[in-house]
């Protein structure tokens, strides 16, 4: 028995490595993922970016300021001169965060009272809201710390008064299931497509399909049709157990929604029919959806954010569908921003679409004979 098995695991071995396609599946997608994963994956905190809004003109106030703009976790991108410039600011996430200082905190503290600090965040994506207010938290803290020693057992100078836009309690699940939208809709569709002409290469039925009166444009839409199907109707379900599961809110609007899906979708078809033109088995097909779906996830901005990589990867991230979707779905149930709010998001996720089956095309053409 030891003998046979031994023997099968040397011709598994042998028929993995014969081809060399397979070899180039084996041994590229893991040295990608590992680069990948080590420069985008990551949890820390840094340059996030903070305006502050001080209406005090007191020495305290200008001593909290100086230690955010020395922390590494913080980048101070301006200095505000109204509460009006707060709301837009945070709308177009041109700021993580707006450090408030009441213009009464000096008088306050003359008077042996706390002065009030208030910290507005963007709460969309949870995660890195929580972060930033465990630094802001940490900051405060010392400065609190330093100012009662120096004043002999004075009140504390900063009083912190948190407040969460979007995401009032922080929950990151109104962060995290929306984004499994985009996630699982890739998925389904990728594998749908991918699989599809391998299938059948593998199963020697596609000689049958070419003898046939099609064309390659019927064959390949006809290919495609049951991606598109199954990745709207897989997102469509996600929704309906998001929204009445869950009880995540969906302010926005499905007709929002639903055009931008399908240019996904598409997109994403796109991809998987070019992975299914190269394979010639479902081994293969599989490595390839495998090949784009983990570094697309990463790439994407689902679970880290992309300001924390580095400059070269988030130049990467613009050709990743999933990056601009992301933005799209968590906007609308979050948010409820509506069509007008998504044009450079939308006409990047087109323009991929276009290409991908574009190529798609001139590959099935090319090699379906």
């Amino acid at each position: 028995m030891g003998h046979r098995i031994l023997a099968l695991i040397i011709k598994e071995f042998l028929a993995l490595f014969r081809d060399k396609k397979s070899r180039m599946a084996v041994i590229v997608p893991p040295i990608l993922q590992l680069l990948i994963f080590g420069y985008a994956a990551t949890f820390d905190l840094e340059n996030a970016a903070l305006a502050v809004f001080n209406e005090d003109p007191g020495a305290v106030s200008r001593a909290l300021i100086g230690r955010f703009e020395g922390s590494v976790g913080f980048k101070l991108v301006g200095y505000l001169q109204s509460d009006t410039e707060i709301g837009p600011l945070i709308d177009r996430q041109d700021a993580l965060l707006v450090l408030h200082i009441d213009r009464q905190c000096s008088a306050h503290l003359a008077v042996g009272e706390s002065c009030p600090v208030q910290v507005i965040i963007d709460g969309r994506n949870s995660n890195t809201a929580m972060l930033a207010l465990n630094y802001v938290r940490s900051i405060i803290s010392d400065f609190n710390q330093e100012w009662a020693e120096q004043s002999l057992g004075a009140k504390l100078p900063a009083q912190l008064n948190i407040r969460a836009w979007f995401n009032p309690n922080l929950e990151s699940r109104w962060f995290i299931v929306p984004g499994i939208i985009a996630l699982l809709a890739m998925i389904v569709t990728l594998v749908v497509t991918a699989l599809s002409v391998a299938r059948e290469r593998e199963a020697g039925t596609f000689d049958q399909l070419l003898v046939t009166p099609l064309h390659p444009w019927e064959i390949l839409i006809g290919k495609a049709m049951p991606g598109l199907i199954v990745g709207v109707g897989e997102a469509s379900l996600i929704i309906l157990v998001t929204v009445f599961w869950f009880r995540i809110p969906l302010v926005g609007s499905l007709a929002t929604l639903y055009p931008a899906l399908i240019i996904y979708v598409l997109s994403i078809i796109g991809v998987g029919l070019m992975i299914s033109s190269f394979s010639t088995t479902l081994q293969q097909a599989l490595l390839g959806a495998f090949l784009f779906i983990v570094p697309a996830v990463i790439l994407s901005g689902f679970s880290t954010p992309i300001a924390n990589m580095p400059k070269f990867m988030q130049m990467l991230t613009y050709l990743d569908p999933m990056r601009y979707f992301l933005t799209i779905v968590r906007r609308v149930f979050l948010e409820g921003a509506g069509l007008e709010y998504f044009w450079y998001d939308l006409w990047p996720m087109t323009i991929i679409a276009v290409v991908t089956l574009s190529m798609a095309t001139w590959l099935f053409r090319h090699r379906m004979y």
